[in-house]
């Protein structure tokens, strides 16, 4: 690396050695340490052993597996999960750095979300985070959102929100388009940073102060045709906790203040949340309970007192569906030309889902006190390789890790999900541990057996909780075939 020097005479020319020497410096310090390396560039682990940095290896990513764990009693599951296996880390109250394992997991979710709302004819938009007071004074939320809303003055005197829903600006935009009822219906949809100044923040992504969303807006030429949209968007999210495999809950909720006159909302079932759910197992009743709030039974329940089995328990929404009929198409004038070409108002319905909330709500329903259990689609990472440790042969059964990652990683549903765990200083056991506590739904041990005729390896399916089995490369591939990624 190039040195800089100090020179007392401050010449001219003295001045531009010294600039021309930090130049160097900067220059080889950034191409060393900060600028990405080429595919076919080589990194050197603890125990000597290059290799190409396009492999994935445990001591590259950022983490640390050494931390203690959470000590706090006050804290649930999913969090202590979460922090202790690096997926997230604690900014300040509300806030959270997602982490790159927390970060992988996040965006599958939402490859999944985006999939299910393009089928159902979902445009993806971006919409500004901070909306204008008149918009939100118009529509009577400024007030009645009450201090959870942030608000914001610029240089100019100027109000602003930071919206934690975005009905008043989506509705606005659709007011300025003249549209014919051959357009409609229209479905757009966004997945942004939302923000909520929560008075008691807490449970980490659950109840927090800035989270990530989806958020819906439809908008149809009559209230026929927006149940009929609603019900879709519903069948849609059904499909989304589906596939995640997630023992789900749909309940009909409360219309509160975004409003409307239909509303159901979608919980996963845990003593962590905080919403009460009422549900009889001999009737189709759901319903959250301040829905029904101190109504008689016989009003919601059409069996006899003693027929009925109502139940509470407490549940943690994971996304929310309005039909908002023409609560703020009439405010904002939204508006399409009829058949006969008079204008008329168009009927909207509005649907969430807390992607960073869902996240760990999932954990927290699927998980044990000790591993993490994903839902399988959006584990950060499919597969982990663990080899031999240092040792007797450690060489071979390193390259042997390396060319099983590198064999695997031509299945194109696999690329990308491999890793290994090049901590060959450490036991198995050790590593083995620490797989299974961040949830890879796949390990691969590399022992003894492989280097054997035919050579056997270890697999251990996390997800399914199945016994150990010992398979030849072929019979792996074979297993490994059933794989669904996202």
């Amino acid at each position: 690396m190039a040195k800089i020097f100090l020179y007392r005479a401050n010449t001219s020319r003295n001045v531009l050695e010294a600039k021309c020497a930090m130049t160097s410096w900067v220059q080889e310090a950034t191409a060393t340490h900060f600028l990405p390396r080429r595919s076919n560039s080589k990194h050197v682990n603890a125990e000597g052993y290059r290799y190409p940095a396009n492999r994935r290896y445990v001591t590259k990513l950022l983490q640390n597996l050494g931390k203690p764990q959470p000590k706090e009693s006050s804290i649930n599951k999913s969090q202590k999960l979460m922090l202790y296996n690096e997926i997230v880390e604690h900014s300040h109250p509300g806030c959270y750095f997602v982490l790159p394992l927390g970060l992988r997991a996040l965006e599958k979710l939402t490859k999944i979300i985006d999939e299910e709302m393009q089928m159902i004819g979902g445009e993806k938009i971006a919409v500004p985070t901070i909306s204008p007071c008149e918009l939100w004074k118009k529509s009577g939320r400024w007030q009645s959102t009450g201090p959870e809303l942030f608000k914001l003055e610029d240089r100019h005197g100027q109000m602003y929100c930071l919206g934690p829903t975005h009905e008043e600006s989506v509705t606005k935009f659709l007011a300025s388009l003249s549209l014919s009822y051959k357009r409609l219906p229209i479905r757009v949809y966004q997945i942004s940073r939302k923000f909520r100044d929560e008075i008691n923040p807490k449970n980490a992504l659950l109840r927090g102060r800035e989270f990530e969303m989806k958020d819906m807006y439809t908008f149809d030429i009559d209230e026929s045709s927006a149940k009929e949209t609603y019900h879709t968007v519903c069948h849609a999210y059904s499909q989304i906790f589906n596939r995640l495999n997630l023992p789900y809950i749909k309940v009909e909720g409360d219309t509160g203040n975004i409003g409307g006159h239909l509303s159901h909302e979608y919980h996963l079932q845990s003593t962590v949340g905080e919403d009460t759910l009422l549900t009889c197992n001999k009737c189709s009743f759901k319903s959250n309970k301040e829905l029904v709030g101190d109504k008689e039974r016989s009003s919601f329940c059409s069996l006899p007192e003693k027929e009925c089995e109502l139940k509470e328990s407490a549940g943690i929404e994971i996304g929310h569906t309005f039909l908002l009929g023409t609560k703020y198409s009439s405010v904002f004038n939204s508006t399409y030309f009829d058949k006969d070409g008079k204008t008329r108002l168009t009927q909207m319905g509005c649907y969430g889902i807390g992607i960073s909330r869902l996240l760990q709500a999932s954990i927290e329903v699927l998980s044990t006190d000790k591993q993490i259990k994903w839902p399988q689609l959006i584990a950060p990472y499919q597969i982990c390789i663990i080899p031999q440790m240092s040792g007797f042969k450690s060489e071979e059964f390193f390259k042997l890790a390396e060319d099983m990652s590198d064999d695997l990683n031509t299945l194109t549903y696999l690329n990308r999900e491999i890793v290994i765990d090049d901590r060959i200083h450490m036991t198995i056991g050790k590593r083995l541990y620490e797989a299974k506590r961040i949830g890879y739904p796949h390990i691969i041990i590399i022992g003894e057996k492989a280097l054997g005729n035919p050579a056997i390896y270890e697999i251990i399916d996390t997800f399914l909780d199945k016994e150990p089995e010992f398979l030849t490369l072929e019979q792996l591939r074979d297993k490994l075939s059933t794989i669904i990624t996202i």
